[in-house]
């Protein structure tokens, strides 16, 4: 069955009598990206929803978890954190061939490329990084219990537990040999830093194009891809973000190494994570190495279930491939901060 399109005729059927306003002739267009969840454009005469499906065929034990982005959507709803109104989880997979939720749909922009050339103005530019930062420590502020997330995962030892996790995904994936996520796999649970006990709601995937913008306003208006979220560390969620300027400006891996920030009115690692800091009442942060080498693992590890996935013919993107390809460099890149 195809990651493109939709049994429309089956799904406009189930939605008739249970997504409220729903009416007219359905209609459906695949988003480009959602490596891992297939996401649609739903339509009718008047209203437009989204859709976000597992991917059908045999999936990696764990992944591609719709429910688990469905129950956080919507224990997330009204708090500080934007986010999308969910409608409806569907788990019977006879409906379309694979369990799907739908959401709300936003109306914003989305920006690809962390050096925001879109943007007109350095201020602008600023108010955005500055916006992804307070709606970052926004979610770890989050009481899991006070949203009914007591039980979304864990508590304690989570670098642990996320090694031990992506290491198993990465061996379910594997398609050729890495001397450096060997080096990676080797390096990360001899080098954990004490648990320090600190626990809130994590994202997993918290970056820039993962963010939608109001139309106008350098204002977050919902935060996208939860499938990854969990109850972790929140240092996993910074560092993710702060891993990813590392990566070379302009290419597949879409990063900041090498532009000039400050004349872009972006601020510098130093200054964003100061900010955080700032916003969380956290103190100096030790270890910061450990983080950002675990974050080039994890990513590596994820991109390989995609090069594994295209592979096999379940990939939901074109640009699966291209993201496959991905794996060794990022994996290089662990080792040099190991090495440093």
């Amino acid at each position: 069955m195809s990651t493109q399109t939709l049994n429309l005729e089956a799904l406009q059927n189930y939605l008739q009598d249970k997504l409220p306003g729903f009416s007219g002739q359905l209609r459906a267009e695949k988003f480009a990206g959602g490596q891992s969840n297939p996401t649609f454009l739903l339509s009718d005469d008047s209203q437009k929803w989204v859709l976000r499906r597992k991917p059908p065929g045999e999936l990696l034990a764990s992944a591609h978890a719709v429910d688990r982005e469905y129950r956080v959507l919507s224990a997330l709803w009204n708090t500080d954190v934007p986010v999308a109104k969910t409608y409806l989880l569907c788990e019977d997979e006879s409906v379309i061939g694979s369990m799907f939720y739908i959401m709300e749909y936003l109306e914003g922009r989305v920006f690809w490329d962390p050096e925001l050339p879109e943007v007109n103005s350095n201020e602008e530019r600023a108010a955005i990084y500055a916006d992804m930062n307070r709606v970052l420590a926004a979610l770890h502020s989050v009481d899991p219990t006070s949203v009914g997330l007591e039980d979304f995962g864990r508590p304690g030892n989570y670098f642990e537990r996320q090694v031990g996790r992506w290491t198993k995904q990465y061996r379910a994936s594997e398609t050729e040999h890495s001397p450096a996520m060997e080096r990676l796999i080797e390096w990360l649970p001899a080098n954990m830093p004490k648990d320090d006990g600190l626990v809130s709601l994590v994202h997993g995937d918290y970056r820039l194009d993962n963010l939608m913008f109001h139309p106008t306003e350098p204002r977050v208006i919902g935060v996208l891809d939860w499938e990854l979220s969990t109850l972790g560390h929140p240092l996993a969620d910074l560092s993710y973000q702060v891993m990813a300027w590392q990566m070379p400006a302009g290419d597949g891996l879409r990063g900041l190494n090498g532009c000039d920030r400050a004349a872009l009115g972006i601020p510098s690692d130093e200054e964003y994570i100061a900010s955080y800091c700032e916003r969380t009442g956290r103190g100096d942060i030790a270890n910061w190495n450990f983080y950002l080498v675990f974050c080039f693992f994890r990513l590596a590890a994820i991109l390989q279930g995609v090069k594994k996935r295209s592979l096999i013919g379940t990939a939901s993107s074109a640009e699966a491939d291209a993201k496959g390809a991905l794996v060794e460099p990022l994996a290089d890149m662990g080792v040099r901060y190991i090495d440093a």
